[in-house]
């Protein structure tokens, strides 16, 4: 899919919604506000896509991992993993967002986290394997960024039986909550990387 075929797709399924703004999250890296790279992913055509003038209202990007933590966040030292076709990450520390790729980390054998959490490591090496990974990998994590909490979202995370220690369920659902929250303002919801592009 690429950046035009997506706002085509949401203005058909939008016709007729009254709304102020848009919130997109992106799963690539976005640096205030604008996204830095094509994606792995999809089609091209994001970098330089002007968002603002093919929605026609005021338009607020963020990655969409951290878009999924702003809306899982309840307080503290959090940390998001989105379990999907990648592998998204972001941290929260204290209300203040910080935006995270440690998918293409070295973690085992020469591979990346990514390697072993995403679509492909699921597919290769299947449920059993995957989620004793995802429970290693959380271990890790916590232990090197100290976080209180762990939240997994993302497609996959309902692949899951249960959390590993330090980790709650999130679901797909709480990056709409995290949309909202961008343009809701306050020192806990403002979130490092986004600008706005005009007032809602």
């Amino acid at each position: 899919m690429t950046a035009r075929q997506m706002v085509k797709a949401v203005r058909e399924l939008t016709a007729g919604w009254k709304y102020d703004a848009v919130s997109i999250g992106f799963p690539g890296p976005v640096i205030h506000g604008r996204i830095v790279a094509e994606p792995h992913n999809l089609g091209g055509g994001w970098v330089a896509f002007d968002f603002r003038k093919a929605f026609g209202r005021p338009v607020k990007i963020i990655n969409d991992a951290a878009m999924q933590a702003l809306g899982s966040y309840r307080g503290g030292r959090m940390l998001f993993l989105g379990l999907g076709t990648g592998l998204g990450s972001a941290m929260i520390v204290d209300g203040m967002l910080e935006p995270m790729e440690l998918a293409h980390l070295p973690y085992r054998h020469g591979h990346s986290y990514e390697h072993y959490l995403g679509d492909l490591g699921l597919e290769r090496r299947g449920k059993k394997k995957w989620r004793r990974s995802v429970a290693d990998v959380v271990e890790r994590l916590v232990a090197a960024l100290q976080a209180d909490e762990v939240v997994l979202g993302g497609g996959n995370a309902k692949l899951l039986k249960h959390a590993p220690a330090g980790a709650r369920l999130g679901t797909n659902e709480n990056a709409a909550k995290g949309g909202f929250r961008l343009w809701e303002g306050g020192p806990r919801r403002k979130a490092r990387g986004t600008r706005s592009r005009g007032a809602p």
